[in-house]
């Protein structure tokens, strides 16, 4: 059985993490089939992808396992953890965490590594690192810090306390919380409008806000005129002015 099933649906492509009987645990083969899974992603007919994962947990962070053989544990981050969060971020079209129960550890930082999460009433939502000694990875601190604040995520992090996902969703962690069993379905569902965006302005916004923390206000104005520049050239603008004009829906194609 592989670690990663890949689905496609449309343009919707579903990533499920699937060691269900380890709650999802990351394993390098793990991290593998889910760097091929990502690979895959680029795929220009997909235009929303779906993380999820199998059984009663979305991820529970490391397999423990297996971590006692992994040696020199910040080279063993580099290969594993680090090309599947940039990878994530590097996808210039929507990736939606459906978090469908224990969302832990390196778990959450993939979860927080997406651009939206929704969670059934179900999920929780524990740090975990502090509560074996060790510190958030995996981009915790970067994605976390910027979802809730730098106070909030640092005493959420040391405190190594579970939310429930009304509290994640009072918290700003989570957008939306559904009933376990219609989680499924509100996935896909989200997905697909997202599909129907246009989707290179969707992934040019995207990479505006990953840089909008870290430039001055002079390199974000540059930025957007460029970005800009460039959604102005694509189809999706041409028939978004054409169906405003015409007052009809429009029907956007990713290009």
């Amino acid at each position: 059985m592989a670690d990663v099933e890949v689905t496609r649906d449309g343009a919707v492509q579903t990533i499920t993490l699937n060691r269900p009987e380890k709650m999802n645990a990351f394993t390098r083969g793990l991290h593998g089939e889910l760097r091929d899974a990502l690979k895959q992603a680029r795929d220009p007919e997909v235009r929303a992808v779906v993380i999820t994962g199998a059984g009663r947990a979305f991820c529970a962070g490391q397999d423990l396992t297996e971590f006692g053989e992994t040696g020199d544990i910040g080279a063993s981050l580099r290969e594993t953890y680090h090309p599947n969060i940039l990878a994530i971020r590097a996808l210039e079209k929507p990736v939606i965490a459906a978090v469908n129960g224990a969302c832990a550890g390196a778990g959450l930082s993939l979860a927080c590594a997406c651009d939206i999460r929704i969670a059934a009433d179900s999920a929780a939502f524990v740090p975990g690192f502090i509560g074996i000694g060790l510190i958030p990875d995996a981009g915790g601190t970067y994605f976390i810090h910027r979802l809730l604040g730098a106070s909030r995520a640092f005493e959420w992090m040391s405190s190594n306390r579970r939310l429930t996902a009304a509290e994640a969703h009072a918290w700003g962690l989570v957008s939306e919380v559904v009933e376990a069993d219609a989680l499924p379905v509100r996935a896909a569902e989200l997905a697909s409008t997202y599909a129907e965006l246009p989707t290179r302005g969707i992934g040019m916004t995207k990479r505006l806000f990953d840089h909008a923390d870290t430039s001055t206000l002079e390199e974000q104005l540059e930025m957007e005129s460029q970005l800009q520049a460039a959604a102005a050239r694509s189809d999706d603008f041409r028939e978004g002015v054409s169906a405003f004009l015409e007052k009809r829906p429009p029907k956007f194609t990713g290009t």
